[in-house]
């Protein structure tokens, strides 16, 4: 699903090899939406039901400064969180952190472009977003102990997981599938913003040496069902944090 340049893939290289997984993405544009739902034969119905909710100040401190705090809530499975560092450099990290359960170092990649993030997850079916976010208990309570520490280690000065704002909800509609002709598992994922707005990402994942072999065989199966990959790319997360951010005015989140 990927096309870079070869200054972009002598950078890209080290950070693969010190990848712990490779997912590959690619957004669909509005245009095109239909035509993709139709030519893989999605079916809506057989989509799993997300919740997600992002914590950030108003001023999206947090995002500036590389790191991403979320929340989420999965149909018939359990609450997770997560805290990422984005983007990093794998091999500058402390080789405790590394081992940490629940830690991973992954690299995504999409037409023209690429970032490494860490992300250190929560066990599903530990903490219930719900109830937290609506009685108003601290934050912190969606985070274990080593997330509570990673986040204080890179948080601006002064930012406490409580003094957060809740960006979200935003209802996410997950679907997998395995296409023959591909030969991989396929991941589908419409988001839903509150201003009608959405974004169809494509994505696949793989282990480190097989990034490029899977790039190619991805990137023709695509476009032999006729989706494009030279549209400029949209960001799932920046477009959330930025939308939620301009209504941010309190920590009372919409919980439906």
């Amino acid at each position: 699903m990927t096309t870079f340049t070869d200054a972009q893939i002598q950078e890209l290289l080290p950070l693969v090899e010190e990848a712990d997984s490779v997912e590959l993405k690619l957004t669909v544009p509005d245009a095109a939406q239909r035509s993709a739902v139709a030519a893989l034969g999605l079916d809506p119905l057989d989509a799993e039901i997300r919740q997600v909710f992002f914590f950030d100040t108003p001023e999206l401190e947090l995002y500036e400064h590389g790191l991403v705090v979320r929340a989420r809530r999965t149909q018939r499975k359990g609450d997770d969180s997560v805290v990422k560092l984005r983007p990093v450099d794998p091999s500058a990290l402390a080789p405790e952190l590394r081992a940490t359960s629940g830690f991973g170092v992954e690299v995504d990649a999409m037409p023209g472009g690429f970032v490494c993030s860490a992300s250190l997850k929560s066990a599903p079916g530990r903490i219930d977003v719900r109830r937290t976010l609506a009685e108003g208990r601290p934050l912190r309570k969606l985070f274990a102990k080593p997330q509570r520490a990673l986040f204080a280690e890179h948080a601006p000065a002064g930012i406490e997981l409580d003094d957060l704002a809740v960006l979200g909800p935003i209802f996410v509609l997950k679907l997998r599938l395995s296409p023959p002709a591909l030969g991989r598992k396929l991941v589908a994922e419409v988001w839903l913003y509150p201003d009608d707005s959405r974004i169809l990402e494509l994505s696949t994942k793989c282990p480190p040496p097989e990034a490029f072999l899977v790039a190619a065989q991805s990137r023709a199966f695509l476009s032999s069902h006729g989706i494009g990959l030279d549209e400029e790319q949209a960001t799932k997360t920046r477009r959330a944090r930025e939308l939620f951010a301009r209504a941010a005015t309190s920590r009372e989140p919409a919980v439906t």
